[in-house]
């Protein structure tokens, strides 16, 4: 179980800039600086679920380019699980440094999606999105295992119909089956035509985007989310303006008018890597001080005991 002393908890969607920092210790690895300037920055904002900062590629490649059996985004064989653990040991920076941190996957149908098949092992994207689930299992225990507070799933193909969400809800199931952390798919985009098929999957919580997709909010309002929690991207990622607090905070209060404060994490809408550092940091310390006076007039309007919590384990 998470146990948050506070209502509406931030977090990230996950990635940050890349920044490096010339040293002696970059000759060795170049990203490490890049690893500790995301944790620090986040720290500085005041998020309470951190992430390592994904500064090590972007979400297709820094998985891809791991597995066995796939070569330069190209499908040559069967896909194996990776050597070694992928993303761990950023992870595991992330842990040391702070109590709650996010572990983060790119997900199955989405790497499928993005790969170019070029052997005959697979007859289509359901048998390798099946097999790439079946390898990122492996990655997903070793997050587990490296003590994170939850584990993301990242499927932004779920919201441009390009995917078969039943194989989609298949391969989540492979990949999750043995964690006890709960579980979050993040799907960004519009939820139109595809949100009761994402509603079926067997997860803890999902994340979506609400700034820079307003649909959205009118498209989940009313839908059953049973005891499933719910990320609330307040801030637009693809807007390298920083919002100013007054709106990210009614915007937070809209979020929690249609869902309840129990049920909601605040969030970016996405990924922040393609901003820049004083842009990304903006944001968050933003939303950060528009979650706090939110969170301060929903405890004063209902004294309560404030801490948040999830379920153990996907349900």
């Amino acid at each position: 179980m998470i146990l948050i002393h506070k209502v509406l908890p931030t977090t990230v969607v996950g990635s940050y800039p890349v920044v490096k920092t010339p040293s002696f210790r970059s000759l060795l690895d170049p990203l490490r600086s890049a690893v500790e300037t995301a944790v620090t920055d986040q720290l500085a904002a005041g998020i309470d679920i951190i992430s390592d900062g994904q500064v090590r590629g972007d979400m297709v490649t820094a998985f891809a380019s791991r597995l066995p059996g796939i070569k330069k985004q190209q499908v040559v064989g069967k896909v194996l699980p990776p050597d070694g653990p992928i993303t761990v040991p950023d992870t595991r920076y992330a842990v040391s440094r702070h109590p709650w941190v996010k572990g983060i996957l790119t997900g199955p149908s989405t790497l499928a999606h993005s790969l170019q098949i070029a052997t005959p092992m697979y007859r289509d994207r359901a048998d390798l999105t099946l097999d790439l689930a079946q390898a990122l299992a492996y990655e997903a225990r070793a997050l587990q295992e490296a003590g994170v507070t939850l584990i993301q799933i990242d499927e932004p193909i779920f919201s441009t119909g390009a995917a078969d969400l039943a194989t989609g809800g298949q391969a989540l199931q492979i990949l999750t089956s043995l964690l006890q952390k709960p579980v979050f798919l993040h799907v960004c985009g519009g939820l139109v035509g595809v949100i009761d098929e994402i509603l079926k999957m067997r997860v803890a919580g999902f994340d979506f985007e609400f700034a820079g997709n307003g649909v959205n909010l009118q498209v989940l309002s009313g839908k059953d989310l049973g005891d499933r929690l719910l990320g609330f991207g307040c801030v637009d990622s693809n807007d390298p303006a920083v919002e100013k607090v007054s709106v990210i905070k009614k915007r937070i209060q809209a979020g929690v008018e249609a869902f309840g404060p129990d049920r909601l994490l605040i969030d970016p809408d996405c990924g922040l890597r393609m901003l820049t550092r004083e842009a990304a940091f903006g944001k968050l310390k933003a939303m950060v001080d528009a979650t706090r006076e939110a969170r301060v007039e929903f405890t004063a309007a209902t004294p309560r005991d404030s801490s948040w919590r999830s379920p153990g384990r996907s349900p």
